[in-house]
């Protein structure tokens, strides 16, 4: 009686044990959504122009995640655009981009983005995986298809005092 005793408590012990790999696991997404919420202003995006050589584009934005799983992205270009640039034509429309919907932290190195609404329509109902990673106190976002090269660095949005 006593062993089957044990042996009960060991396997209730063990059903409610998390393996070590799956706490690392959630540690981690919880690392990076500590890392990815809140505010963050566009420092920095890089795109292909016309010739398809990358070039430091002229605008303004702000990303914001939110810890519930929201996220929205709005860009601004300062001047025009080519509008041969595919890059450009795929996400904004005038000049602008804007964009929002959920997130899901993949791993650490990738998140999808779920448009639910944008400024260009086609993009609404899509999921947009995106590589990432962070550098000092800045984030590095780009494109996980191998046929867009553009990338955006983040900083965290600081207000003006």
């Amino acid at each position: 009686m006593r062993k089957l005793f044990a042996l009960g408590l060991a396997l209730l012990i063990a059903m409610n044990t998390t393996p070590q790999s799956a706490g690392k696991d959630g540690d981690g997404k919880k690392i990076v959504l500590d890392r990815l919420v809140g505010a963050w202003r566009l420092a920095s995006l890089e795109e292909p122009n016309a010739a398809g050589k990358l070039h430091q584009s002229d605008c303004t934005g702000l990303l914001v995640f939110t810890r519930d799983g929201h996220m929205s992205v709005q860009v601004m270009y300062r001047s025009s655009q080519d509008e041969s640039d595919s890059a450009a034509v795929q996400y904004t429309q005038g000049g602008y981009e804007a964009s929002f919907g959920t997130y899901e932290v993949d791993d650490a190195y990738t998140f999808t983005f779920h448009v639910e609404g944008a400024l260009v329509r086609t993009l609404v109902g899509k999921s947009l995986k995106r590589v990432y990673r962070f550098s000092g106190d800045r984030l590095i976002v780009k494109s996980s298809d191998a046929n867009e090269h553009w990338r955006v660095v983040w900083e965290p949005y600081q207000p003006h005092r």
